[in-house]
């Protein structure tokens, strides 16, 4: 953080508004993932209340438990079918071996994007969110999630939100940290918003 303060003015006036958003981290491996879908195109609300459900019914909260509820239990957390059928899907690359998480943790994020876009129901964002809140890398980048988006216009005071290929390139200048950088502009995007903190629940549009 002291790093992108001192060499950018744009998150220095940020962290001169927000401050030093608090430290979060979500487990790794398939909890972890299973949360971040959960959450997809959900308010923060209820992705929490599904969460909240969701964990209660699979004990423990394994691959291999989630695949022995059945459909309607699922459906009675507030799961859709499409997000059923993505979280089997992943329960079941785990099961079988196809995906191994654990092995995941160390690798380089394009191979974890590859490997976790691979799966159906599973696209950028949520393996970019994957990236920054469960395996807590310092330069990882989300340049599709919509509240990043919209930070960002407010914080570099642009005429219009960010195109994807913008947003590449404006994080450009906050390597080796733009993790961190993400998780100040989402701390200013909730202050500006009063309330709606992706940051908290990882619950933006991909």
């Amino acid at each position: 953080m002291e790093a992108l303060v001192a060499s950018c003015p744009h998150l220095s006036r940020v962290h001169a508004i927000s401050g030093a958003p608090p430290l979060r981290r979500r487990p790794a491996g398939f909890k972890g993932l299973t949360r971040v879908i959960t959450a997809q195109q959900l308010s923060v609300a209820s992705a929490a209340a599904i969460w909240e459900r969701l964990e209660a019914r699979v004990r423990p909260f394994t691959p291999t438990s989630f695949l022995a509820v059945p459909e309607r239990e699922l459906r009675r957390t507030g799961l859709s079918r499409v997000k059923i059928s993505t979280l089997r899907g992943l329960a079941d690359a785990i099961a079988g071996g196809s995906l191994e998480l654990d092995k995941l943790t160390h690798a380089p994020e394009e191979e974890i994007h590859l490997r976790l876009t691979a799966l159906k129901g599973i696209g950028p964002w949520t393996a970019d969110i994957y990236i920054l809140f469960c395996l807590a890398r310092a330069d990882a980048w989300s340049p599709g999630d919509l509240a990043l988006r919209y930070a960002v216009r407010d914080a570099l005071a642009l005429d219009a939100r960010p195109s994807l290929n913008e947003m590449v390139e404006i994080a450009e200048a906050w390597r080796p940290w733009r993790g961190v950088a993400a998780r100040l502009l989402w701390a200013y995007y909730g202050l500006r918003r009063r309330g709606a903190s992706p940051l908290d629940e990882m619950s933006e549009k991909e």
